[in-house]
């Protein structure tokens, strides 16, 4: 009986080690020492105190259309003048008003300094805000880094959620920080931090494959974009057009590795010629991949998930974030050069409206009377002659006239797209080498 009590005596000393080393772990990885990044280490501290002081810094944002309520979230202070909130929820927004998150006095909020569509982020101005400006982390190599999100005070105390920075993946054209903190939809721009008290990046919830995932939208990126501030502007002029100067404009050239392309766009379709040239000057088309050919028709580009799509990606699916109405001119039609903004089937797509900043450049082929023939009776459309000797003689794709919005043409350069129609493709009529729409300069 002695002898059995020492054995249980010395398994239960035994399992009290394990215990022991276990949550020396659990403690170590907590209580990190050292944060390892691209650049080398940064010295981590877990210091409760140290983030119920950050809080300070963090706000809740509402966003209005006047007095008409659009979207909730966060934001927090990066400088002395400047917040950072997730673009997204500015959509539409002419004012927005800032709440402390451990409560206090509102701020109205009606300008900003920048803002980057794609990685869905805007800088924000403000006047007099007594905080001390957030530490930005500009890391990427941290995988397995604890990171920590700080909840609004509790009865006198600063709730922290504590998770870890699984991997960086790319959803939708955008590198992110995939996280195992939990982000709700009203704390959209909450801050994520690392154990030293520095900002990993802008949290944000998305449903990928129908599932919610949590992310950062890494302070690198918010670095970058606070590289562009200038002056300050209306928060209401966010892609808001100027059609006087847009109706003469110079020139367009969308510069690729092949060659340059100059186009003009048609005063007779507005919308999309301010929409164009409002995505231009932001940027948005910069690097994104001529992600589509179709010999004897075209090359296709402006999708926001070619940014830094891998070659076995499926893409062309994500916009700008809106669609446009349809806009058929019946003297603007699918001639070679013609410049047309793809859409969804009619079935998913009624209405016919077009993707956001999409388009598509003409090469076709040159078709006899009786193909047009064919096409007039299918499509319910009539051929002008003079559309009839264009399609014989030069070229084009008549089949799509009447159904999809044509806004431009090509007026010189021509011959580049007709190089690039001619590279080989996967089933999905991507290239197999990867092709890029470099930048759009636009000259006024």
């Amino acid at each position: 009986m002695k002898r059995a009590g020492i054995q249980i005596s010395m398994i239960i000393l035994l399992s009290l080690i394990l215990l022991f080393c276990a949550c020396s772990n659990e403690i170590k990885t907590l209580n990190e020492t050292t944060i390892k990044t691209e650049n080398g280490t940064e010295p981590a501290v877990n210091s409760k105190n140290l983030f119920a002081g950050l809080a300070n810094s963090i706000f809740y944002v509402q966003t209005f259309d006047n007095q008409r309520i659009l979207e909730k979230g966060k934001c927090f202070v990066i400088n002395s003048n400047t917040l950072v909130a997730p673009f997204s929820i500015f959509n539409g927004a002419n004012r927005a008003v800032i709440n402390p998150l451990n409560g206090g006095e509102n701020i109205e909020i009606t300008k900003y300094y920048s803002y980057d569509r794609i990685n869905n982020l805007i800088l924000l101005s403000v006047e007099n805000i007594n905080t001390t400006p957030l530490k930005l982390f500009g890391g990427r190599q941290i995988k397995g880094v604890k990171t920590i999100i700080i909840n609004q005070k509790q009865n006198n105390m600063q709730p922290l959620s504590a998770g870890s920075c699984l991997q960086e993946q790319i959803i939708e054209g955008r590198r992110l920080f995939n996280i195992s903190n939990i982000v709700g939809n009203a704390s959209n721009g909450t801050p994520v931090f690392v154990s030293n008290g520095s900002v990993l990046g802008l949290g944000l919830s998305m449903d990928v494959h129908f599932e919610k995932n949590y992310f950062a939208i890494p302070s690198s990126d918010i670095l970058e974009l606070l590289k562009k501030n200038g002056n300050a502007k209306p928060l209401a002029s966010i892609g808001l057009a100027n059609a006087t100067r847009n109706k003469n404009i110079k020139q367009i050239i969308l510069e690729t590795e092949f060659g340059n392309i100059a186009i003009r766009l048609y005063n007779q379709t507005p919308a999309y010629r301010d929409n164009f040239i409002q995505l231009a000057a932001e940027g948005f088309y910069d690097s994104l991949l001529i992600h589509r050919i179709i010999r004897e028709f075209g090359i296709q580009m402006g999708a926001a998930d070619t940014r830094h799509a891998r070659s076995d990606d499926i893409v062309g699916w994500k916009g700008p974030g809106y669609t446009l109405p349809a806009h058929l001119v019946s003297e603007l039609y699918h001639k070679r050069g013609a410049i047309g903004s793809p859409r969804k089937p009619d079935d998913k797509n009624k209405q016919r409206r077009s993707d956001g900043s999409q388009f598509y450049i003409v090469t076709g082929r040159k078709y006899l009377d009786e193909e047009l023939d064919t096409i007039e009776k299918e499509n319910g459309i009539r051929f002008t002659q003079e559309q009839r000797n264009i399609y014989k003689n030069i070229g084009g794709s008549p089949h799509l006239d009447g159904s999809y919005t044509v806004f431009g043409e090509v007026v010189s350069g021509i011959e580049i797209a007709d190089r690039i129609s001619m590279f080989p493709t996967q089933a999905d009529f991507r290239p197999i080498t990867d092709i890029r729409l470099k930048k759009v300069k636009i000259f006024f």
